[in-house]
């Protein structure tokens, strides 16, 4: 195994067991490892402190354990997934006869950077974003296996888009195991089409599973609109909560074709529900202000810190739009998915919005994502997904 000895310093953060080491903090290798290897780390006074994922770029190395004998083998694997899968059973997300969808890997969260698993029914979808998840992919999926048993009949590896492409690791989508068609998935008795073959992330957004279910509470007798429906999570929950009337809106065809299926899978014929494959911003500029309860939860606007600044505008002026155009005793669901997006970053955009607007807003909710996409404490940079339910009078 190749190691990698650190800068005079550069080892505070993983004292703190950060997970991850920058090429910055890096004096030197003992050999050039492959991109992808597991590597030891040690500081400048040689001293073992790590052990991880190498990879070219920014982020370096993605520690796997901060434990010298802990070997990286099938073992290794088949305990991690177990000690997630464990977690979310224990919580109430695995094991319940009304939902079968939900995430069993969250990255960093789960002490396994780069890698993501979600669960579809008999499905499971993985992900990887580092060199090091994708040429262990197959000892990945044979523990997944193992640990989920008959649980499972699918294993779907999804990276080609997540990759570095620097690595020349030419990834291709397909089944790691089985192949099975049934798409149809369920979340807490609502049923859903996955397209994790063409879809955006593993084929749904499983992240605002919560968030979903806060709204149905807010929906009855409301007027709602949802923006930028993808799959139509939110419209569909809407429609279960008795919402008046539910348009969901995506500038992409195809969303609205996934949007209209789901629909008509739980509400078949109900004439409540229309859709329209039209620009966000188009959309909000010509509406009147028929709607009383409205959901932005728009793509991640920055991708990384260098879009910032765009970000913001680009939040500050949806929000404007909609706290202009809903009703007096409105509510609003407002989201930012953007990791390069603080907290603090998006309260200000939003804050800004409604002092632009003139109306008066209260804050009734203060979301994030749900506690299978939990966030180890040892990386705050974990939380990316920020939400608010406002109330504009």
């Amino acid at each position: 195994m190749h190691k990698v000895y650190l800068k005079a310093g550069k080892e505070e953060s993983l004292k703190r067991f950060h997970p991850w080491i920058f090429s910055g903090a890096i004096a030197h290798f003992d050999n050039e490892p492959e991109e992808g290897e597991v590597i030891d780390v040690y500081t400048s006074k040689k001293e073992f402190i790590a052990k991880g994922h190498y990879q070219i770029g920014s982020i370096a190395i993605r520690v796997l354990s901060f434990n010298q004998e802990e070997i990286i083998d099938d073992d290794f694997w088949k305990r991690k997934l177990s000690t997630a899968y464990e977690m979310r059973r224990s919580i109430g997300i695995a094991e319940n006869p009304i939902n079968n969808t939900y995430r069993l890997v969250h990255g960093e969260g789960d002490s396994l950077p780069g890698l993501v698993i979600d669960i579809y029914a008999h499905t499971a979808v993985m992900q990887a974003h580092s060199a090091g998840m994708h040429l262990d992919r197959m000892r990945i999926a044979n523990a997944l296996n193992e640990v989920l048993g008959n649980s499972i009949k699918n294993i779907y590896y999804k990276s080609e888009t997540t990759l570095p492409f620097k690595a020349d690791l030419y990834p291709e989508n397909g089944f790691l195991m089985g192949g099975g068609t049934n798409d149809i998935a369920m979340e807490y008795g609502l049923k859903f089409h996955i397209d994790w073959l063409k879809g955006q992330k593993t084929g749904f957004f499983v992240d605002q599973r919560e968030n979903r279910s806060l709204l149905e509470r807010y929906a009855k007798d409301r007027s709602v609109l949802n923006m930028f429906c993808y799959t139509g999570g939110f419209s569909v929950y809407a429609m279960r909560g008795n919402a008046k009337l539910v348009h969901s809106v995506d500038s992409s065809a195809k969303a609205i074709d996934l949007t209209n299926k789901n629909i008509e899978l739980n509400f078949a014929n109900d004439k409540r529900h229309a859709a329209f494959a039209e620009d966000a911003f188009k959309y909000l500029d010509r509406m009147g202000d028929q709607y009383d309860l409205i959901i932005l939860d728009p793509p991640a606007f920055a991708k990384h810190r260098d879009a910032l600044r765009n970000a913001l505008q680009g939040y500050r002026k949806l929000n404007v739009k909609a706290f202009e155009k809903i009703k007096p005793g409105g509510i609003l669901f407002t989201f930012s998915c953007s990791q390069a997006v603080s907290r603090e970053n998006f309260r200000t955009a939003v804050f800004t919005a409604a002092a632009m607007s003139g109306r008066n807003v209260r804050i009734l909710h203060q979301l994030t994502q749900p506690a299978d996409h939990p966030v180890s404490i040892y990386h705050p940079e974990g939380e990316y997904l920020k939400g608010l339910v406002l109330y504009v009078e």
